[in-house]
């Protein structure tokens, strides 16, 4: 059976989609707390996150029963940094430092099927429940689910926005605002004016091309905005920063408490 991709779904109908990254707990029950949350995809970090590939299977595999679209953040571009995630059960794919269109091309040859690509063919695995299907069937379905964004976090990738939404099987382009920020001289400044103005301009060649224009996002406030602005696939925040900030605000809370008795 292969998966319907709700994210996919609502981003080609002009919709916004609501996800966070998961950079650190490997517990596949982590996919049914954020389903629980409400969160509509959840981003698996192995760039800068310890997962191996048996803990993306496993939380694929849960991710995908509970309704949560699982995303993988490859570690690189490598061909098997790519197409093995997606056999383990991962939907879609957001692949980091995309700076020219010849890297998107890439990328898409490495994750999709003939006649788009040159994947290669594993047809009874995670990504189609390991049942028995026609070739060009599966392989047409799998080609259609799968979401293929593309992290822009570079003043070169801005750069060359344009080339890279017009290439074919780009889904998505998600801005990293930090690594941006460090490439146009402004270190860790993500509201700084050399930061929003590339983030706008990647929306509006996102906007012109049918492409849907990402952001990852730490506030609710700046969240809001963006949205305003045109973002459609929205991440916020992610595991560690959810867990220690509403920890810390707790325990700050029962310690004033303490005090003051």
């Amino acid at each position: 059976m292969i998966k319907e991709n709700r994210v996919k779904r609502t981003l080609r109908a002009g919709g916004v989609v609501l996800g966070t990254m998961v950079s650190h707990v490997r517990t596949p029950s982590i996919a049914v707390m954020l389903k629980a949350a409400g969160f509509d995809f959840l981003f698996l970090d192995s760039e800068h996150g310890a997962f191996n590939m048996e803990t993306i299977q496993d939380i694929s595999l849960v991710a995908r029963e509970a309704g949560i679209v699982p995303i993988l953040r490859v570690p690189g571009l490598h061909d098997d940094h790519l197409f093995r995630p997606l056999d383990a059960g991962v939907m879609g794919l957001l692949c980091p430092h995309v700076e020219t269109g010849e890297q998107a091309r890439h990328i898409v040859r490495a994750t999709k099927y003939s006649p788009l690509g040159e994947r290669g063919m594993s047809l009874r695995n995670v990504h189609t429940s390991f049942l028995r299907g026609k070739g060009d069937e599966i392989t047409r379905r799998l080609n259609e689910e799968t979401l293929l964004a593309v992290q822009v976090e570079t003043a070169k990738g801005v750069e060359h926005i344009d080339e890279i939404v017009a290439v074919q099987g780009i889904d998505a382009v998600y801005v990293g605002p930090n690594d941006l920020s460090q490439t146009v001289g402004v270190p860790g400044q993500i509201h700084h004016p050399e930061v929003t103005t590339r983030i706008e301009r990647v929306i509006a060649a996102c906007n012109r091309a049918g492409v849907a224009p990402g952001l990852h996002t730490y506030d609710v406030e700046s969240a809001q905005g963006w949205l305003n602005r045109g973002i459609r696939l929205l991440g916020f925040s992610g595991d560690a920063n959810f867990l220690v900030d509403a920890a810390s605000k707790a325990v700050t809370d029962l310690r004033a408490f303490l005090a003051g008795r």
